[in-house]
């Protein structure tokens, strides 16, 4: 596994690297302190499996980075990290294309769950930045959304709860007891009742139409239908 970790602080950098090390020994870590030497470090043959994105960076912001790195390696998923959390910033960052978001106050355990979520092509986010989703930044403009008034079934609304956790499929199929087949069906009734077409939009989708949703008893994991 080949990663570019774009931190402007070198000790960090080091810091990070040897944590990665602990994920997979045999991983490679190219480092660049701002979005021009990663930039340079991929056009010159460097094939990158993850970028690690500082959320800030000298001479540009994270989302404008975000959007940099995006628009040049559209392929390789990018997750970001920083020390600022908030539910705008998180949110904002997956909209424009991260498959995650890492606090850089979130133990080494929290990154490597983080990091094995997006290998999986699945989107991770805080949990405590999206605790919240069902309320919210208040905004006396915007209705709230039950799932009840999209069409949503109960076992929905259970795959939706796990979407906007960033769950992969395979991770959804596992916790609610359902094939992968049945799963897929669920996920992709979710991401049409949303009138979108990707689990991130939906995470986007969710927050801004005020998405409440409602408290549905687990099944037994032994269920599949």
């Amino acid at each position: 596994m080949r990663i570019l970790l774009i931190d402007d602080h070198a000790l960090f950098r080091d810091g990070v690297a040897l944590l990665l090390k602990e994920l997979d020994p045999a991983v490679q870590v190219w480092h660049a302190s701002n979005v021009d030497e990663a930039l340079a470090a991929m056009e010159g043959g460097v094939d990158i499996d993850l970028i690690l994105l500082d959320f800030f960076l000298p001479g540009t912001s994270g989302l404008e980075a975000l959007e940099a790195m995006r628009a040049q390696h559209p392929g390789v998923p990018i997750v970001m990290m920083s020390s600022q959390e908030d539910q705008v910033t998180v949110l904002r960052s997956i909209q424009l294309g991260a498959m995650g978001f890492i606090p850089k106050s979130s133990s080494s355990g929290q990154m490597f769950d983080a990091l094995r979520i997006v290998l999986g092509h699945g989107i991770y986010v805080p949990p405590l930045s999206l605790a919240d989703i069902a309320s919210p930044l208040q905004m006396p403009s915007r209705s709230r959304t039950t799932t009840a008034e999209l069409g949503l079934t109960p076992r929905q609304t259970q795959v939706l709860r796990l979407i906007l956790e960033g769950k992969p499929m395979k991770l959804i199929a596992r916790e609610l007891g359902l094939t992968h087949n049945t799963a897929k069906t669920h996920v992709s009734a979710v991401l049409r009742a949303l009138a979108v077409t990707t689990r991130t939009q939906a995470i986007v989708a969710a927050n801004r139409m005020g998405l409440v949703l409602e408290e549905v008893p687990p099944k037994p994991q032994s269920t599949v239908f």
